[in-house]
């Protein structure tokens, strides 16, 4: 599978059920956001060699949850370049602390009940890593800036280009339904809140879609689903700005009270909810994502042939 371009100097590359996008900015080179599932890094190094025959100037994280992150130390390593993310990753980036434990409680789905199987890390890039720079400034992209978009991590960001409003919302915003393993299988495209399962506070999660609603984009890419883009999208990235309350979990172990990190990593984390993850819910959970995963591969065999 190759890298789509979906805006001018943008290509997406889906790395098994989270994107990764190489961004272009002119003769300054280009930039990888995000370095998705492990095992896709040298799927994704031999993609850059064939759009850009170079290394790039920079990684840049919107997050450091598993699932963006499984080629980083691999593709650091490799291409010798700095991994930029907001201060409040480091700590997850350096190995000074795990993320606050996910909530199997929220979001339903079989994506949601296997959480607790998910790494939390921390991994270490050492002196690899590096915080993005102050003013919304990106290294090795002119023209595009970072927000902050906390919620789902503590120091979530997206990349924004004003001149075409291009938007890079990580998991701020997402175009499918995470937690459900049949809408990631067959990625059923809806402009959606940030999976539950991992997100450690709401209050935040719920500016941060209001703020990317009023950037007003022309082209969505998210960390899971497919680009959306034109006038359909933002009216539904409107909506969803509008009725958070409506979508976001009424109970759960980061409502209303959310984790809490600073610089040095998790610092509070609520207790747990009164719903127990068993081995039963578990074992459910596994056997919806098995079945999920047969149609996944039958229907990968189909489109192939």
């Amino acid at each position: 599978m190759h890298a789509e371009q979906i805006a001018p100097g943008l290509y997406r590359l889906r790395t098994l059920m989270v994107n990764v996008y190489f961004v272009e900015d002119g003769e300054a080179g280009w930039a990888l956001v995000d370095t998705g599932m492990r095992g896709y890094a040298g799927h994704i190094q031999r993609e850059a060699e064939r759009l850009f025959n170079a290394p790039p100037v920079a990684i840049l994280l919107t997050h450091g949850h598993f699932d963006h992150i499984g080629g980083l130390p691999r593709l650091a390593r490799q291409w010798g370049v700095p991994v930029y993310a907001h201060p409040l990753e480091m700590p997850f980036l350096t190995g000074r602390s795990k993320y606050p434990p996910p909530d199997p409680t929220v979001g339903g789905g079989a994506q949601s009940w296997l959480s607790p199987l998910f790494p939390r890390g921390p991994i270490n890039l050492d002196r690899q890593a590096h915080m993005l720079p102050s003013h919304g400034v990106v290294p090795g992209l002119h023209a595009w800036r970072w927000l902050p978009t906390g919620g789902h991590s503590p120091g979530h960001v997206s990349f924004f280009r004003e001149e075409d409003r291009t938007l890079i919302a990580g998991d701020a915003v997402v175009t499918t339904k995470q937690e459900s393993t049949i809408d990631v299988v067959t990625q059923r495209p809806t402009v959606w809140r940030p999976p539950a399962y991992f997100t450690c506070d709401w209050i935040a999660a719920r500016r941060s879609v209001e703020k990317l609603a009023s950037l007003e984009p022309n082209v969505l890419a998210t960390g899971h689903g497919r680009p959306l883009a034109g006038a359909e999208m933002r009216a539904a990235l409107w909506n969803l700005a509008v009725r958070f309350d409506e979508v976001m979990p009424s109970t759960g172990r980061y409502v209303p009270y959310p984790a809490i990190a600073d610089e040095h990593g998790v610092v509070h984390v609520p207790p747990r909810p009164g719903v127990a993850v068993t081995p039963g819910t578990l074992a459910a959970g596994v056997g919806a994502a098995a079945v999920a995963v047969g149609i996944a591969m039958w229907a990968r065999r189909r489109s192939d042939a």
